[in-house]
Order: structure tokens, then C-alpha cells, then sequence
């Protein structure tokens, strides 16, 4: 039995401005019409297990969410307490499967990578996995073709044992200079993040090399509780686990760590570069999205998540517009956003990690205005949903139902309002706003007050059991 692990805990940030730590790269549209995350589970062959997705806390509701688009069926979602990185969260899931008896083939997979090829993929799999079972940790390599400086590099033994070869070590990202050596030199491979073994085996090994993350997350799980459809390890526990990925914690160490080459085409979209070289180009090299006008350019990529956006004669450039933030970067220089994001995030801005649109698990809310003691929201509710029964201590709301047929809640008076009809909620009133209607709700939500932040939210009854 092979068992898919999905991790799906980044943040992209070097694809910001459109991923964001609430809302990364994985959820996004960014090579087809559906997104990443969900391109991961379509790509999967038929024959494998459903599989199990590991994720972080603040985007469980858009993994359900994205799972229920695609009807994709799963094993549970186990919520990260905090991040670790990915030898910690691999170790959940094994644990998983042997506290239930079982000692499956796990398939780790990040959720933000571009695999064309769905045949030559299923193929390796399959070639893998017979080693997996023999005892091996299995990653698969990609055969460089060019000197790529954005991905890590695995050196191989010369001599390939049957289908897979030895590791001699890992690198991590190379100068230009170095990555020019690997690509000559015929012993290197991408590190493609893609590993197979027996859950038994990733968790003897990392006994042996990492007791520490060990014993952290095998307390965790024993200490786990259940939430909807979501395992909730326990926090202080994991929270003890040292924060290594599963590189650095195992396979630089591990003496049964093997290479199966990958002959398909794969990326990981770590940059602005990586998705334009990834995409169909214009007659000029161009990629573009959205409402957009080129005159004389060249080489870049234009995009556009709402208003127009010209751009006149320039060449290898990103620019990338969404509602709340414009990236204007060189192509070669766009690896280096991350510290733009740090800046931002040291300045104590929202930027980093929110965008105007909020996603929650009843549907999303849009910033559209704010000013000094008022601000303006376009809400769009899911049928069936419902948002939570609530109260604020220093603002105000006006509502103004646009489309759809609205449930109101107001205090002990329960009704309902339909299109360009409005209702007013007094500081400090009980509310509750619901759809029960099979087509979307939405409505204009005019907030006045002394503070308009979203923590001023008392909830009284939740149907997500949140806790913020």
C-alpha cells in the first residue's frame, strides 16, 4: 500500500504579492485553472491510497475547502500546532499509520510543484516504491538542465545499482559558477523534494539520527485529539521538536538513502522566473495575465489581478499587480523578494500575510474602502454557510444585502432580507449572518467605531470551533 503525504505548510513568500502566509502559493491558480494543492491530488495515479495532508492551522478551512472542490477524498488532515519544518510533520503521519497498525509505503509530496508529465511520474513511483519496500529511503532526482542556482543538488555515485543510484551528499543552493560544474560534471541531480519509504523506516532512521524530533512527535500524536475532520497533535509537545527539514534531519546522514531518476518535466515555482519559464509566451517572451497592455516589451512577465496594467518598452522585468500591492523586480533578481517580505514584515505591516480579500471557512470578506472610524466590506457567504453567532464591543455594522437572500439574527429577532434590502446591528448586539439558500449571499458591510480589527470579535457559537 502507497500511502500520498501531501505537505502543504509553506508561505511563498518569494511569490509575493499573490501568496501571502494566509494564503500561499499552493492555493493558487498559477499554471492551470486549478490550483497547485489540488493539481497535486489530480496528478495522483489511481492505484495509490487516498492520501494524507499535513498543514498548518491557519489554512485548514481552504484545504477542506479546496479538497470539497475537486471531490477529492482523504485519509485526515493533521494540523501542524506550530511550524517545524518537514521532518517533524512527516513523522506525524508515520505515526499515524503504525499507532493503527498499519506500516504503509509513504509518498511525500509538496503541494506547490509542477509535474507535466503524469505517466513518466507514475512510473517512478512504481520503481521506487519496490525499493522503498526494500529497506531504502527513496528520493527522486531530477537531471539538471541548466545551471539552475534556485534548487538543491544531490551528488550521486557514479554507478547506478539496478534502478536507483548511492547518495554521496547533498548541496545546498549553488553560486552560478558551481551549478555550471554540477550540470558538466554528470554526478549531480535536482533535489525534487519527493521521497518514498516504509513509515517504519523514516522513523528508525530518524530515531537514530534526530532521537529529539522523535520522541516530540511521537508524544504529540499519542496526545492528539480529533476536530471535525482535522488530527490536532498535541502543541507543547510538537512545540519541543527541533525545526530541521527532512534534508537536513535524514538524508545528509541516513546510510540507505538512494536517487530513482525522474525523466519528466518538474518544477518547484520558487520565483517569479521559475513560473514565467514554466508558462506559454508571446511572440516578444512574454507572459501575461489579466487586463493588461504591452507596447515594445520583452522577456517579462505582466500581471494583473484586477485594473490595467500597461507596461511600455522594457525587457525582463516582473510586475506584479494585485489589490493592495505592486512588485516591480528584474526577472534575474526575483529569488530575492523574500527580503522584501522581511522589510515588510519588520515594519510591522499587514502585507506579508494578509491580502484585501480574507478567505474563512463560511466564505471571504473584501476590504473594498477604510478610513478614520469606518470601513467597508463586500461579504460573500457559501450556500448552507453560516457565519458565527457574535458580538463587537466597539463598532457598529450596516448591511446591505446585494444578492441572494439573507438569515438575520439581531439580538432576539430572527428574519430575513433579499436583495437591495438593509438592516443595522447596534454595538454590542448578539448576531449571527446565514445563507440557507442554494446560491451565493452577498453583502455590503458598513463598520463604525472607536476600533474596527478583527479581534474584536466575541463568539458566542461557532460552527468551525474557532478560537479566534
Amino acid at each position: 500500500m502507497i500511502v500520498p503525504i501531501i505537505l502543504s505548510g509553506g508561505s511563498g513568500t518569494r511569490l509575493w504579492p499573490l501568496s501571502r502566509k494566509l494564503y500561499p502559493k499552493q492555493f493558487l491558480s498559477l499554471v492551470n485553472e486549478t490550483t497547485l494543492f489540488q493539481d497535486t491530488l489530480m496528478r495522483l495515479p489511481k492505484e495509490l491510497s487516498s492520501p494524507m495532508i499535513i498543514c498548518n492551522e491557519e489554512h485548514r478551512f481552504i484545504i477542506a475547502e479546496q479538497l470539497r472542490q475537486i471531490k477529492s477524498d482523504n485519509q485526515g488532515i493533521i494540523l501542524e500546532p506550530v511550524g517545524k519544518n518537514t521532518a517533524p510533520a512527516i513523522a506525524l503521519a508515520a505515526f499515524n499509520f503504525l499507532n493503527n497498525g498499519n506500516d504503509p509505503t509513504l509518498l511525500v509530496l509538496s503541494a506547490d510543484h509542477v509535474i507535466e508529465d503524469g505517466r513518466e511520474f507514475s512510473k517512478s513511483i512504481k520503481i521506487a516504491s519496490n525499493i522503498a519496500n526494500d529497506g531504502k529511503i527513496v528520493t527522486l532526482g531530477i537531471k539538471p538542465t541548466n545551471a539552475e542556482t534556485g534548487y538543491g543538488y544531490i551528488k550521486t555515485a557514479s554507478a547506478k545499482q539496478s534502478d536507483y543510484y548511492n547518495i554521496i551528499s547533498f548541496v545546498e543552493k549553488p553560486s552560478f559558477e558551481l551549478a555550471k560544474e554540477y550540470l558538466a560534471s554528470g554526478d549531480f541531480y535536482w533535489n525534487s523534494g519527493i521521497f518514498l519509504f516504509k513509515a517504519s523506516t523514516y522513523l528508525n532512521e530518524l530515531k537514530i539520527y534526530e532521537p529529539e524530533i522523535y520522541y516530540a512527535c511521537k508524544k504529540s500524536y499519542l496526545n492528539s485529539s480529533r476536530d471535525l475532520d482535522f488530527i490536532r497533535p498535541d502543541n507543547q509537545e510538537f512545540s519541543k521538536s527541533p525545526d530541521k527539514s527532512i534534508d537536513y534531519a535524514l538524508m545528509e546522514r541516513t546510510k540507505i538513502g538512494v536517487v530513482v531518476p525522474f525523466k519528466g518535466k518538474w518544477s518547484d515555482i520558487g520565483s517569479w522566473s521559475s513560473l514565467w519559464s514554466s508558462k506559454s509566451k508571446d511572440k516578444n517572451n512574454n507572459v501575461s495575465h489579466g487586463d493588461t497592455i504591452l507596447n515594445k516589451v520583452q522577456n517579462s512577465y505582466i500581471y494583473s489581478s484586477g485594473r490595467l496594467v500597461a507596461a511600455n518598452d522594457i525587457s525582463d522585468l516582473v510586475v506584479i499587480d494585485t489589490s493592495d500591492a505592486l512588485l516591480v523586480s528584474s526577472k534575474k533578481s526575483s529569488e530575492n523578494i523574500k527580503y522584501i517580505v522581511s522589510k515588510i514584515k519588520q515594519d510591522g505591516r499587514s502585507e506579508s500575510d494578509f491580502h484585501r480579500k480574507v478567505f474563512r471557512p463560511w466564505g471571504y470578506y473584501d476590504s473594498i474602502e477604510y478610513g478614520d472610524g469606518f470601513q467597508v466590506k463586500r461579504i460573500c457567504v457559501n450556500p448552507g454557510a453560516k457565519l458565527s453567532l457574535q458580538k463587537h464591543k466597539k463598532r457598529a455594522e450596516h448591511w446591505v444585502v446585494v444578492n441572494g437572500i439573507a438569515k438575520i439574527t439581531c439580538g432576539d429577532k430572527i428574519f430575513k432580507l433579499k436583495g437591495n434590502e438593509s438592516t443595522y446591528i447596534p454595538k454590542g448586539e448578539l448576531h449571527r449572518l446565514e445563507n440557507e439558500e442554494e446560491t451565493q449571499l452577498e453583502i455590503i458591510e458598513i463598520q463604525t467605531g472607536s476600533y474596527l480589527g478583527e479581534d474584536d470579535i466575541i463568539r458566542i457559537e461557532d460552527d468551525y470551533q474557532r478560537d479566534y
